[in-house]
């Protein structure tokens, strides 16, 4: 028999979105927030020769400096004051959730609630600041590296990029978490989504000219076409499975009444950690294979070149570390938003059980068994659809934004985002609803 919340969700209409006010200002300082954002993107770093800028950045568009300008949403390629976008802020995340988990005392501010919470994030946004001066300040150096790239190198240049750059960072995390507050979805995620489908219609364009010029055959052109389906439906497949584990509640008597048990579903996804695994192994691999490539310009030692060439994009160990990254973000990130302790712990107070499996402990035991099995088959998927614009590029040279990752956080992202209107619109017609009955129970007396 369907739930209540799924009654509702069969009942949403256009008629429900137009009343709900709320959630149409929420989508509209989304957008307006969004909008501000991609303004900033086309605001350069002061300093910068334009033409000699645009030209060095062709040279190195198939490289890493492609891979941020992917992220960025194509600030990267106008060095604009959001060219770092959020990848220090989302470093900076990935290393203080994982020294959480080894400092007890990070450990317990974890689990005081919302305060706690708080005084993480500060924590966090301190590190971004540390993560985002020194990339700052190497984006500096190299283009200082550049020739003819800079006015007028020097100290007073690379202060004002630094200052710049983080400066921008810094607005970018705060009109993030504006967003998630005040608006609808993730504000991170939503940012970086913004950036992707910005660029799409460009990439779209570069791709049908390459095989108008001949540079790409027109089978390939089709295969990419193809691929690009197959893995949109494959992600929101995955995205969608579940495994539901089967609840039962016992009988229970109130008063002189028996009411019978009664049985629900403990829903587990198959792949717990969403986007955010491709999202951290990406930020994670830019910051060493970057520092490679800045220093392996110039009179730099030999092995630091062999080392940026390996990190390059498409490379056997790139693709190795990029794969071992979001595999282990994948269940790094399931055990930080799923505990199956607590959950065993809830059931057992609820009087919930799993059949044939003893409350407590081995319930615990369980969901964690069933949840690693699942979680080993959504750390595969994510991998393989990460891997496949790495190859596809390596080989054909086609652009960064056609493929796995950007598909996946696009996808990803939007189906979070209408799940949350959805989510909206149904409390909203239970308000509706609820209303309703109190002014019929009202009439009645």
């Amino acid at each position: 028999m369907a739930s209540a919340a799924e009654q509702l969700a069969k009942n949403l209409n256009f008629g429900t979105f137009s009343k709900a006010k709320a959630l149409q200002q929420r989508i509209w300082f989304t957008l307006g927030a969004l909008l501000v954002y991609r303004l900033g993107t086309y605001i350069p770093v002061p300093g910068i020769d334009p033409a000699a800028y645009a030209a060095s950045f062709e040279q190195a568009r198939q490289g890493i400096a492609g891979m941020f300008d992917m992220f960025a949403g194509g600030a990267v390629q106008r060095m604009a004051i959001f060219a770092l976008n959020l990848i220090p802020y989302i470093t900076a995340s990935i290393v203080v959730q994982v020294i959480s988990t080894a400092s007890p005392r990070l450990e317990a501010l974890r689990k005081e609630g919302e305060s706690g919470r708080r005084k993480l994030n500060q924590y966090t946004r301190y590190l971004a600041v540390v993560f985002c001066a020194v990339q700052a300040y190497g984006i500096a150096v190299g283009l200082e590296a550049s020739q003819g790239v800079v006015l007028n190198p020097g100290w007073f240049f690379r202060i004002s990029t630094v200052i710049t750059l983080v400066g921008g960072t810094m607005f970018l995390m705060w009109l993030g978490e504006q967003i998630t507050s005040r608006g609808v979805g993730n504000g991170i995620s939503l940012i970086i989504f913004a950036g992707i489908v910005a660029n799409l219609p460009a990439t779209i364009v570069q791709t049908i000219e390459l095989s108008r010029t001949g540079a790409l055959p027109a089978i390939w052109l089709a295969i990419l076409l193809l691929i690009a389906i197959v893995v949109i439906a494959a992600i929101v497949f995955f995205e969608r499975a579940q495994r539901r584990l089967l609840i039962q509640y016992p009988k229970r008597q109130v008063g002189n009444k028996m009411f019978q048990g009664d049985t629900s579903h403990l829903p587990l996804k198959l792949n717990t950690s969403g986007v955010i695994p491709v999202i951290f192994g990406s930020s994670l691999l830019l910051l060493p294979a970057t520092i490679a490539s800045f220093a392996s310009q110039g009179d730099a030692p030999q092995w630091l070149q062999v080392t940026a060439a390996l990190l390059g994009r498409g490379q056997p160990l790139y693709l190795t570390l990029f794969a071992v990254l979001i595999i282990f973000f994948a269940f790094f990130y399931t055990s930080i938003v799923f505990n199956p302790a607590d959950t065993a712990e809830n059931l057992k107070k609820s009087g919930g059980f799993i059949p044939g499996i003893r409350p407590g402990e081995r319930t615990a035991q369980h969901i964690d068994y069933v949840l690693t099995r699942i979680t080993v088959v959504g750390a595969l998927y994510l991998t393989v659809v990460a891997l496949i614009p790495e190859m596809v590029h390596s080989q054909l040279n086609v652009s960064q934004f056609i493929g796995g990752t950007s598909l996946l956080i696009m996808v990803t992202v939007t189906l979070d985002t209408i799940s949350q209107v959805q989510s909206h619109l149904i409390a909203q017609q239970y308000e509706g609803l609820v209303k309703k009955s109190r002014l019929g129970g009202g009439k009645r007396r």
